[in-house]
């Protein structure tokens, strides 16, 4: 396929993911603040998301040094243009890039991702999303998995499925790691809070946010231990958000795409691959939290973003002449 072609794939699936992984994320730190019986501060309640998306100076320039406030934040991750991670954002330009693919994706699909698009644009346009912010979140995720249901089930295998699955799974894996790692360095203020209230309430709005509360408990009955969370988020082989399970599926799209390390671009990109998939082999969690937890989640995500940049190497660079 033609090198744009290959590029709108990957980036219809990863910004489609982001607007998915978002609206969750924002909807569970909404009911969070519900549910918890001992408050943190606002700051620090929802200084994560905007560290987990990486948005944290895009934030002080929008708003011009601010405090962080959850009707600012919400606005930001959920409406603001300037944003190019938030919801409305990621929406768009997940739909700009199936327009250019229309031809290799199904009706199916882009009837799905156009409808998608245009009801929350509309939505978004009108009062401020805190008003009906649940309903608006819940829209985009099931909007989101119905798009993916649609994808599996009407899509050719072959290169363009191949491309579409390695831009889904990099950006959840990205968006996995990012939040387990925020979990240890942002979300717990003092180590005197673990085990409180407070500490259930952010173990299990992480759990949440990955859509894994219910299949954690299902698979550990002793509550909810830091070390089985880590095992159950990075190792677990079932869960479709782990990060074993998402690097599992990059290797196989790799292969559907036709990465076999014949040219010089393919070596590059599979041997990047292999390190991130050697990065989760022959250890646990007990390992890593022994050896640190951040340092290990960083060091993936370099990987990852040493795949992504050979993909773009590799696939891209004939047709991109700007960075994402």
């Amino acid at each position: 396929m033609l090198s744009r072609i290959d590029d709108s794939l990957y980036w219809m699936s990863r910004y489609l993911e982001r607007a998915g992984n978002t609206a969750r994320l924002v909807e569970i730190n909404v009911l969070h603040l519900l549910e918890a019986e001992d408050a943190l501060p606002e700051v620090a309640q929802w200084r994560p998301l905007l560290s987990i998306s990486d948005s944290e100076e895009a934030y002080r320039q929008r708003y011009d040094g601010a405090e962080i406030t959850a009707g600012r934040t919400i606005q930001f991750m959920t409406r603001e243009r300037a944003n190019p991670n938030s919801i409305r954002s990621s929406l768009r330009l997940a739909r700009e890039n199936a327009r250019v693919v229309r031809d290799r994706i199904s009706n199916e699909m882009w009837e799905a991702i156009n409808e998608m698009w245009l009801h929350a644009d509309r939505v978004m346009e009108g009062a401020s999303p805190g008003g009906r912010a649940p309903g608006l979140y819940a829209e985009v995720r099931n909007g989101v998995a119905r798009f993916h249901g649609i994808s599996v089930s009407t899509m050719m295998r072959g290169e363009a499925f191949g491309f579409y699955l390695l831009g889904t799974c990099a950006e959840r894996a990205d968006m996995t790691a990012r939040l387990l790692d925020v979990k240890y360095h942002l979300l717990l203020p003092d180590v005197s809070m673990v085990g409180s209230a407070l500490d259930y309430y952010q173990w299990a709005a992480l759990l949440k946010s990955l859509s894994g509360f219910e299949a954690y408990r299902r698979r550990y009955q002793a509550g909810l231990r830091p070390v089985d969370i880590a095992e159950f988020v990075i190792f677990e082989r079932d869960f479709p958000r782990s990060l074993r399970f998402c690097v599992e599926r990059m290797r196989h799209a790799l292969h559907e795409i036709g990465g076999d390390g014949s040219s010089d671009g393919d070596r590059g990109v599979v041997a990047s691959m292999a390190a991130l998939h050697g990065h989760l082999e022959e250890t646990s969690a007990d390992k890593v939290l022994a050896v640190g937890l951040h340092e290990y989640l960083e060091d993936f995500l370099a990987k990852i973003a040493a795949v992504h940049a050979g993909i773009t190497r590799a696939y891209f660079e004939h047709y991109l002449g700007v960075e994402r």
